[in-house]
């Protein structure tokens, strides 16, 4: 079972599931508890070899469906039928997954910092980050690609909240993680086709340039779909503009719940 935390407001209230990045844990969401806490029942959870969560969990062909279905085991551990899940960086497809697997338990998608392609200098960065893996140091890799990702001045806090995460992992857990990124496009690309009845929130950052030209093209496609950039953001907008992020995200999940509550019955 994935280490998890609660922050119960009350039985009727809904539930909101915060899931962190690559590298992260469930403490970069610390600029975002306590305003939703006023509003809803908060889940976070560590992933597998992140936070508190256990390390050596990984079995030969694991792939995000395995990551998906622990969160989905802390969900019914909890009772947690149906849940609004946010989502920032690798996490976004982690929350995908589990809109693609079990939709019925999700009420809408929130991604922020969203991945939904890698263009090919994304692909490159990759490629040479697996070509590298199991001989350089893994912090100096992972510090590489917060850099490249994160380079401004004003995506320090960002940078380094994610950077100090990381080094709790050990380079077992960040190889079976970056393991995960080979052949990703085209499931990528069959999880904007298999989740566009969900509810689904792009949150970007208006300089999260690596990510932002494929979450418009998928956006225009799909009318399901919502897009918003945040001013003076970079990758890692929760962190960079927490009161844009927190704004959006509580005003998209009170439409959503506004219009399930005027659903006719039956």
């Amino acid at each position: 079972m994935l280490h998890y935390r609660t922050h119960e407001l009350n039985p009727s209230s809904p539930w909101v599931t915060f899931i962190h990045g690559a590298g992260g844990s469930s403490s970069i969401w610390y600029k975002q508890i306590r305003e939703f806490r006023k509003h809803y029942n908060v889940l976070l959870v560590d992933l597998r070899g992140h936070g508190k969560s256990d390390r050596g969990l990984w079995e030969k062909g694991d792939t995000f469906a395995d990551v998906s279905r622990e969160v989905v085991e802390v969900l019914d551990e909890i009772g947690i039928e149906r849940t609004h899940v946010i989502g920032m960086s690798l996490g976004t497809i982690v929350a995908q997954t589990i809109a693609d697997h079990f939709p019925e338990r999700i009420k809408s998608l929130i991604l922020g910092g969203a991945i939904i392609r890698f263009d090919i200098r994304t692909k490159l960065l990759l490629w040479m980050g697996r070509m590298t893996k199991r001989f350089i140091p893994y912090m100096l890799l992972y510090q590489l690609f917060a850099y490249i990702i994160m380079p401004l001045k004003r995506h320090e806090e960002s940078r380094l909240a994610f950077v100090n995460e990381a080094k709790k992992m050990c380079q077992k857990e960040f190889i079976k993680w970056f393991s995960l990124t080979r052949l990703i496009n085209p499931y990528l690309s069959r999880l904007q086709v298999s989740t566009t009845a969900i509810p689904t929130l792009f949150l970007m950052g208006d300089e999260d340039y690596l990510f932002i030209p494929p979450i418009k093209e998928v956006v225009r496609q799909n009318e399901g779909f919502e897009f918003i950039t945040i001013k003076n953001s970079g990758h890692v907008c929760n962190i960079d503009q927490p009161e844009q992020f927190n704004r959006f995200s509580i005003d998209y999940i009170t439409k959503i719940e506004q219009k399930k509550a005027v659903l006719p019955v039956g």
